[in-house]
């Protein structure tokens, strides 16, 4: 009779090897867990220095139009407090000569009704005087806006043969590149009525309202190019006192449409072929420049090649010239306004960056 055979059962596996799977599985867990710890996270840095400059020159700006306040504060006390002291005078006399003259006196009435009329009369001078801006007299243009609305505080104001230079390109349009795309496929004067494009409108008004009566000045554009305001007048400073040709050189630029890229070389380069040269230079720009001498018509421009943009046009202006730059800042652009503090330094100008309610 043969042995009955043994029964096959699947739980006959050794302990040995389910000892051997479980030590692996936590091999191979810790090896996973290993791997993953070696890992490195990297993130983005992002460069705050630009944005701390212009902060400290903020601040630096500020504090110097608080101190120009306070000054004039001082002074207007000084004017008031000799406006009042005429106006008391004038009382003491009035009841030194109501001392001397007797009531009934018809003359002495007279004399009376003259002095307080005096009185009055320096009162009303005085109303009227606290009530009017002063200085007027001296503005080549009347300006409007709200009140007196001089606080570009350190830029120097005058010279013999004056230029403004305005940024024409498309950027000048809005301060958000993507308004600036949406903004530039629209109708022409829609264009022309863009928000920032008359802010800088309204700047060189203002600066042009301010220019001294025997100075000499240019309005010039440029985008990719140069564009004198008023053709035929390329190789000439214009008197600043013919207002004729002054308002006519503003409502030139006012007909033009911003357009293309940014080319502050060839600004620059005209500074060098003028002359007399300018001793006093107004740049009012949004950014650094996207494009140089040779025209650049596709590819994005990064920030180091708008920086080296920026240096091989500063290498362009000669000895000599003060820049004063006042910036319409687009986003985006973060390193332009330490390169233009830069560039204020180096020429012993200004730079500023006034608020969008100015002028």
């Amino acid at each position: 009779m043969l042995p009955k055979r043994r029964e096959f059962s699947i739980f006959t596996l050794s302990f040995l090897d389910i000892m051997s799977c479980g030590f692996g599985a936590v091999v191979l867990l810790f090896m996973i867990s290993k791997h993953a710890a070696l890992q490195r996270v990297e993130t983005a840095t992002y460069a705050y220095g630009a944005e701390v400059s212009q902060l400290q020159h903020e601040i630096t700006v500020t504090a110097a139009h608080i101190s120009e306040l306070r000054e004039r504060i001082a002074a207007r006390g000084g004017e008031l407090a000799a406006a009042g002291r005429t106006a008391q005078l004038a009382r003491d006399a009035l009841v030194q000569e109501q001392a001397r003259q007797k009531p009934a006196s018809g003359g002495g009435a007279r004399d009376l009704d003259a002095l307080r009329a005096a009185v009055l009369k320096l009162e009303a001078d005085k109303r009227m005087w606290m009530s009017q801006p002063h200085d007027k007299s001296r503005y080549l243009r009347s300006v409007v806006g709200e009140g007196n609305r001089e606080y570009l505080t350190g830029v120097q104001l005058g010279g013999q043969h004056i230029l403004i230079l305005l940024d024409t390109s498309a950027s000048m349009l809005e301060e958000k590149m993507v308004n600036v795309l949406i903004t530039r496929n629209m109708d022409v004067e829609k264009k022309r009525q863009a928000g920032k494009w008359q802010r800088a409108l309204k700047t060189v008004d203002w600066i042009a309202a301010h220019f001294p009566q025997q100075a000499s000045f240019q309005i010039v554009g440029f985008d990719t190019d140069v564009h004198f305001a008023l053709p035929g007048t390329e190789n000439q400073w214009l008197p600043a006192k013919d207002i004729t040709r002054l308002d006519a050189a503003i409502d030139a630029m006012k007909a033009r449409v911003p357009n293309g890229g940014n080319s502050l070389e060839r600004a620059f380069m005209l500074i060098a072929q003028m002359k007399p040269r300018p001793d006093n230079v107004y740049l009012i720009t949004d950014g650094l420049p996207t494009q140089g001498l040779e025209l650049r018509t596709s590819g994005n421009v990064d920030g180091r090649e708008r920086i080296r943009l920026f240096e091989r046009a500063r290498d362009r202006l000669p000895p000599g010239i003060v820049v004063n730059t006042i910036l319409l800042p687009l986003d985006g652009d973060p390193a332009a306004a330490a390169a233009y503090w830069q560039l204020a330094r180096l020429t012993q100008g200004s730079f500023l960056s006034p608020s969008r309610d100015w002028p």
